[in-house]
């Protein structure tokens, strides 16, 4: 139903979009899409708040990590398991301490306490692009559709991403797991799947 070859190039056109961002831009819009995401009721409310580590052109969830800790919530980031294709929510208390680059320079905790998915209440998702209607792209190995659409996640699944990711459209398969909204360096998406929410 979707073409591989289209999602091929969309996903090397996304990658060369953040590839020639300066790092002073990534980082001042890192900024404001995580501000947004502060300021939510989504994330006021949360608990437990899963983000991934950011890679060097990834939009930087740091800050993110840095404010549930002030508050008290839990941070949970993905241990993946390249072989069986899956993540572990695992617990983490630092962004430096423990951490490791493995596969294609994704970082990771060496070890950390796995938190059980019906805990968790608010799930950062990364992304290459991501769709107005809420649906993304990710790196093709489909380790975030997988894990969202486990029966005992019942969280909320947020995209965040740079304005310049998004896309008008992208090609849905039936694994696709759409989010509950997505929030840019610029303004916040919400999306009818939210309605169902807690």
């Amino acid at each position: 139903m979707s073409d591989p070859m289209a999602k091929s190039e969309m996903r090397k056109h996304l990658r060369q979009i953040l590839a020639d961002m300066p790092a002073e831009v990534r980082h001042a819009k890192s900024q404001a899409a995580c501000q947004l995401l502060l300021n939510t009721s989504e994330f006021a409310a949360a608990r437990v708040v899963m983000l991934y580590l950011s890679m060097p052109q990834e939009l930087d969830t740091a800050t993110l990590a840095l404010r549930c800790w002030q508050e008290g919530k839990t941070v949970v980031v993905p241990k993946v398991s390249w072989d069986q294709r899956r993540m572990l929510p695992v617990e983490i208390s630092s962004l430096t301490s423990d951490i490791t680059t493995t596969g294609p320079g994704v970082r990771e905790p060496l070890e950390g306490n796995p938190i059980p998915l019906d805990l968790i209440d608010l799930v950062i998702v990364p992304g290459l692009g991501f769709s107005r209607d809420g649906y993304r792209i990710g790196r093709g190995m489909g380790f975030y559709d997988r894990f969202l659409s486990q029966a005992d996640f019942h969280g909320l699944a947020v995209g965040l991403c740079f304005d310049e990711q998004l896309v008008d459209a992208l090609p849905i398969q039936a694994h696709d797991v759409p989010l509950s909204f997505l929030i840019t360096d610029q303004t916040i998406h919400r999306f009818p799947a939210s309605a169902v929410s807690s």
